[in-house]
């Protein structure tokens, strides 16, 4: 992924938390609250806003560092982290298919390895 594409990336996952985030306190708030899982949505939600921010900082960092292409795969563990652990805790709060709470930590592997790689572009190129 080139820097672009990162940024584009992280403003369409911004928009999307943004829009689940409100959605889940208006809209999902009465089903939330009933099957006990509103605070398994306010997590995914968080994690998910949190990474967007982080990829789009990515995204500004390869503008000003083309060359560091571990940026790269940090970008896109951070995109599987969202896909997975936010996604994983959405549709688990939402249908109750308690199994998805096994997948959740792959999820959290891909935003620990996605710093991980962050870290390893800036220690490689200083």
């Amino acid at each position: 992924m080139n820097a672009k594409q990162i940024i584009q990336t992280s403003a369409i996952f911004g928009a999307i938390a943004v829009g689940i985030g409100a959605f889940g306190a208006h809209g999902l708030k009465d089903i939330l609250a009933e099957t006990g899982r509103l605070d398994t949505f306010e997590t995914a939600v968080k994690y998910h806003f949190y990474h967007a921010l982080g990829l789009f900082l990515i995204g500004i960092l390869a503008l000003v560092k083309p060359n560091w292409k571990q940026l790269s795969t940090a970008a896109l563990l951070m995109i599987i982290g969202i896909l997975i652990f936010s996604g994983s805790l959405y549709i688990l709060s939402l249908t109750g298919i308690t199994w998805l709470g096994a997948i959740t930590p792959l999820g959290g592997v891909a935003f620990i390895l996605g710093w991980g790689f962050l870290f390893l572009a800036v220690t490689k190129n200083s």
